[in-house]
């Protein structure tokens, strides 16, 4: 079983909701990533998004294309992030990882080589922005690798659109909390919670709401009605100025600890 379907199932019968945060690959600092993502997940994280850093990140906010220049400044690439995930999966070989990012890196490493790769480092996932359903089959060389791709769905998703991720979702559904880029505050609890409810009739695929995320209370309001949320900008943000991997580990500590306090408080969900 994939990492992210068997920790989905762990935490259902464990009634816990899941905590995922997103870094940048190569942020705040290059010897920070591997530490930063074993401290992710001792603050309480149940699987990673890594963004790899992209020149034209069109579904993220500045906080985020900030981190994505820094990284790129560093000179961090696929081969690097790769890297950067095995030496992660020589101390934790149970915790989820999926890789966040646009196809044009992986246009230029090879669909089936960086399947391979990503596959034999420990990634069990990959969410591409400019890869939606209909543009699947570009990506089929990494969900034959055992990869599984994780599509988005938004307020705008049209019913027939939506009836077609729902039937071919896996992993989770990521839900886009409102039409926009990430780190943006315009999270509405009511019409979330409306839409989650109405997708939740058409699959069985977990569910995880992101953007709009930003704090133990939004993530708390998500939880009672999501099986997951996704927090990324708000965590980058504070990450941005650690000067050191045991500051970034500390920083990300801090900030997940009241979170993840708050998801393990929040009511339970419909199950998944």
């Amino acid at each position: 079983m994939n990492r992210i379907d068997q920790r989905f199932a762990e935490r259902k019968a464990a009634g816990r909701k899941g905590l995922i945060p997103f870094v940048t690959a190569g942020d705040p600092l290059l010897e920070a990533t591997v530490p930063l993502l074993h401290a992710l997940v001792a603050a309480g994280a149940d699987l990673i998004e890594l963004g790899m850093p992209f020149s034209d990140p069109m579904a993220d906010g500045p906080v985020i294309q900030q981190a994505n220049e820094r990284a790129l400044a560093r000179g961090v690439g696929l081969a690097q992030i790769l890297r950067w995930v095995a030496e992660f999966r020589g101390r934790d070989a149970h915790t989820p990882l999926v890789l966040m990012g646009y196809l044009n890196p992986l246009e230029i490493y090879g669909y089936e080589r960086f399947a391979r790769d990503a596959a034999a480092a420990g990634v069990d996932g990959v969410l591409l922005v400019d890869c939606p359903l209909e543009e699947a089959a570009t990506a089929a060389a990494l969900r034959m690798a055992g990869l599984r791709q994780i599509f988005l769905a938004a307020p705008t998703t049209a019913p027939a659109r939506l009836a077609l991720l729902c039937e071919r979702a896996e992993g989770f559904l990521y839900y886009v909390s409102f039409a926009g880029i990430t780190g943006a505050d315009r999270l509405s609890i009511d019409t979330v919670r409306e839409r989650v409810q109405a997708i939740r009739t058409r699959t069985a695929t977990p569910l995880a709401v992101g953007f709009g995320v930003r704090d133990a209370a939004s993530a708390a309001a998500i939880a009672a009605f999501a099986d997951a949320v996704v927090i990324g900008s708000a965590l980058v943000e504070r990450l941005a100025a650690a000067r050191t991997a045991t500051e970034a580990g500390e920083t990300a500590r801090q900030f997940l600890a009241p979170i993840r306090q708050a998801l393990d408080a929040a009511p339970a969900a419909h199950a998944a």
